[in-house]
């Protein structure tokens, strides 16, 4: 099974991951790479209606320790249907958020010890580890006025900005503790300029693989 295949983005709200990851495939697809391109939480059927629950605004407030193992329990499920299995064919698998996300949402947004969330890192997913991780960056108040364009915002989004600012200091620490995993893309540029440095990263990533 080749890890190496395995790339994740990441990034707060608002940083145009979406528009990214289009970016993404379609560089891979120029390049005739069979590319699995998938998102956390979800990624199965299973795993998309666990997101729905922990998406879902509602009443009933969710305990930190819930909202945690329901997204480990989503990431257990992706991994077993979906992400072992593409690289066990060989397949570059693309991946809109994995773990990182928990370490910044739930260890800096929340509060959760880190201890706790890398003991169910090693427990659900053994040795598998991203490769690479693009971390699409820029200012939380940035990204906040970009998600203010989306209709309806979900559980997450409707947290108040120090919220968001704990998430990006959380990705921040994690790429600096992995500078040989994390490539830190600056997305308050403009798309084109965000999507050159992708290309220089990408391209750099795959000609030390040759």
């Amino acid at each position: 099974m080749s890890m190496y295949r395995f790339i994740t983005l990441e990034g707060g709200e608002g940083a145009g991951k979406s528009t990214c990851l289009a970016f993404i495939e379609q560089y891979f697809s120029e390049r005739n790479f069979p590319l699995l391109l998938t998102r956390e939480p979800g990624g199965t059927p299973l795993a998309e209606e666990i997101r729905t629950l922990l998406l879902s605004r509602r009443e009933e407030a969710v305990a930190p320790d819930a909202e945690l193992l329901l997204i480990f329990a989503a990431r257990a499920q992706h991994l077993a249907g979906k992400i072992r299995p593409a690289l066990a064919r060989g397949e570059w698998v693309l991946c809109d958020r994995f773990t990182d996300a928990t370490y910044a949402y739930q260890g800096g947004g929340r509060g959760h010890p880190l201890a706790k969330i890398a003991e169910l890192e090693r427990l659900v997913q053994g040795d598998i580890r991203p490769a690479l991780t693009l971390l699409l960056d820029l200012p939380v108040a940035q990204g906040m006025a970009r998600a203010e364009a989306r209709s309806e915002k979900d559980r997450f989004e409707v947290e108040q900005q120090e919220f968001f600012e704990r998430v990006r200091q959380g990705y921040r620490e994690r790429a600096e503790a992995e500078p040989q995993r994390f490539r830190v893309i600056d997305a308050s540029q403009a798309l084109p300029d965000v999507q050159a440095s992708i290309r220089r990263v990408l391209d750099a990533w795959m000609e030390g693989r040759a």
